[in-house]
């Protein structure tokens, strides 16, 4: 997908490793207001999270296969979000990308920046010799029939808060103890998995900017720290 002419020139790109879930998540709802009254730059955020469950707004405990008590034992704790979709696991060796786009400005509508997010995983997987593939029921990415991403988004004052996570080498047993996405029958994926062997995080991390910048048509500065220090 190309530039438009309403597009903004740039993109800052904030890498900041393995953080809580809900410091990610108070960090965006710093930022959207900002973002929203043209006061900083559109952001996309890379990071990875510790066990966590997040139960969106479509979703319910009833796809929880577990207490939260008996999470918690596993190291995971369980929360609910105010994102699109049902419930998902986030962990370790998954990169999570949070982008924080003014679609208002950009004139694009939620489908379009749904299937958007999409492009950048399957062009992503591609440089891995990945063919990434979307299901017409679902939203997200799949490979070989099992899904290696998962996407839930919200739209607050016109711009894109939550977004995707990439499995890349999580521990795919964590995902047991839930019905991903509330799908009963369908399997999760890594690209662990997929190629018998994990490319490096950061590596991921890189190739995952390069394909955000081609889908949507923007400059992406390196890291650049506008607000907070990574």
């Amino acid at each position: 997908m190309s530039a438009t002419e309403n597009q903004p020139d740039s993109v800052a790109v904030r890498r900041l490793g393995c953080i809580a879930y809900e410091e990610a998540w108070a960090l965006q709802r710093e930022l959207v207001p900002l973002i929203a009254a043209g006061n900083a730059p559109e952001t996309l955020l890379l990071l990875e999270h510790p066990h966590t469950y997040t139960i969106g707004r479509g979703g319910g405990y009833d796809h929880l296969l577990a207490s939260p008590e008996e999470m918690h034992a596993r190291g995971a704790i369980v929360l609910e979000s105010d994102r699109g979709g049902d419930i998902t696991y986030h962990g370790p060796g998954q990169v999570v990308g949070y982008p924080l786009l003014n679609l208002r400005r950009r004139g694009w509508d939620v489908h379009l920046y749904l299937r958007s997010l999409e492009e950048v995983i399957i062009r992503t997987l591609a440089g891995y010799g990945l063919q990434g593939e979307r299901e017409a029921a679902y939203t997200g990415v799949w490979c070989r029939d099992a899904k290696v991403a998962a996407i839930g988004v919200k739209i607050s004052r016109g711009v894109t808060m939550h977004g995707f996570a990439l499995n890349v080498r999580p521990d795919l047993s964590y995902f047991e103890q839930i019905i991903p996405c509330g799908i009963h029958d369908r399997e999760v994926t890594s690209l662990e998995r997929l190629l018998g062997e994990a490319p490096p995080i950061d590596e991921v991390k890189r190739d995952l900017v390069r394909s955000f910048e081609a889908v949507f048509g923007t400059i992406v500065p390196n890291d650049t720290n506008v607000l907070h220090s990574s």
